[in-house]
């Protein structure tokens, strides 16, 4: 094996990477001694961050990037290349530029599977594994994702990719990345999980279509009331503060005028109330508003007709 690398002296890389506990040629700011074995990552180590030999501490995890010498002067390696597959060359740019990635090491992301008729998924961000068995109309936790572009693959359990697409990852932001279905196969869209404006008798609540099947759809509470109207495939609605209580939304194709962009929403009496007509809505779903909570209602196909619809309804305690 090759020991020799010190990105100073116009010394050769080592190519592949060695894999870790192998040890390597890593400048540990001594004059080039290398250290053996490579630190396992997250355990620290002394990686030339090109300011003189100061090491690292922790050690980058693969692909989360990294102040690694790339014989180059001192350019960061980012992404850090995986074990095994190669050394630190320089990156040469593939992605514009993520303006609204911010500069933290990570952003909060989760996985919903909107997409019916396919069998379970996993997840990859990278080469982690974030989600295993994600079945229709699931939703996963929270995951910590590295801020920027990041390469997702959605496979079958036999290794079968049905879909890698980058995206970026914002940080210190929480978003929903949705697996949907479109004519050619599947698709991921990013949805954002930023509260809305509360007060401390109010909490929010919005709709997201991903059914592929669907018309465009009103979203209307038991006297008509349109909240959201003509939602269409792919549309994630505004968030609307709604007052805390007991709601019975319907989903219905309607030429019904919606309320007020920035009228609140709050349920009547059942004194008051008039019961909408039951063969104008396509399905009913009910909600129970608690404090300080984000409720968001996924409406799915569930078959291939418009009518064939259900509604998964998530709460996100708001800090």
């Amino acid at each position: 094996m090759r020991v020799n690398q010190d990105s100073r002296d116009g010394a050769v890389p080592v190519i592949p990477l060695p894999n870790l506990g192998e040890g390597g040629p890593v400048d540990a700011g001594d004059g080039g001694v290398p250290v053996i074995p490579l630190p396992n990552p997250g355990e620290g180590g002394p990686v030339d961050a090109g300011d003189g030999g100061v090491p690292v501490i922790p050690l980058p995890n693969p692909g989360e990037g990294g102040p690694m010498d790339a014989g180059d002067g001192g350019v960061p390696v980012i992404p850090l290349p995986n074990p095994g597959e190669g050394g630190p060359v320089a990156p040469g740019p593939t992605l514009p530029p993520c303006y609204t990635c911010g500069t933290a090491r990570t952003g909060n992301v989760r996985f919903l599977n909107a997409a019916n008729d396919y069998p379970s998924f996993r997840v990859y961000v990278q080469n982690r594994l974030v989600a295993n068995g994600l079945s229709f109309a699931s939703i996963t936790p929270y995951s910590r994702i590295a801020s920027g572009y990041q390469k997702v693959t959605v496979t079958g359990y036999d290794g079968y990719i049905y879909l890698q697409k980058t995206m970026p990852i914002r940080a210190n932001e929480s978003a929903t990345l949705a697996i949907i279905r479109t004519l050619s196969g599947l698709d991921l869209i990013q949805i954002s999980d930023t509260p809305c404006q509360r007060t401390n008798v109010m909490s929010c609540f919005r709709v997201a279509n991903l059914a592929y099947n669907s018309n465009p759809l009103d979203v209307l509470l038991r006297d008509g009331r349109v909240v959201f109207g003509d939602v269409r495939y792919k549309e994630v609605t505004a968030a609307k503060r709604i007052r805390l209580g007991s709601y019975q939304f319907y989903l219905a194709e309607t030429d019904f005028t919606p309320i007020p962009r920035d009228e609140d929403i709050e349920t009547l009496g059942i004194a008051d109330a008039s019961v909408i007509d039951a063969t104008q809505a396509l399905l009913s779903f009910y909600v129970q508003v608690q404090r300080g909570v984000m409720c968001t209602a996924f409406i799915l196909s569930r078959g291939r007709t418009a009518d064939a619809l259900q509604v998964l309804v998530i709460e996100d305690r708001l800090s």
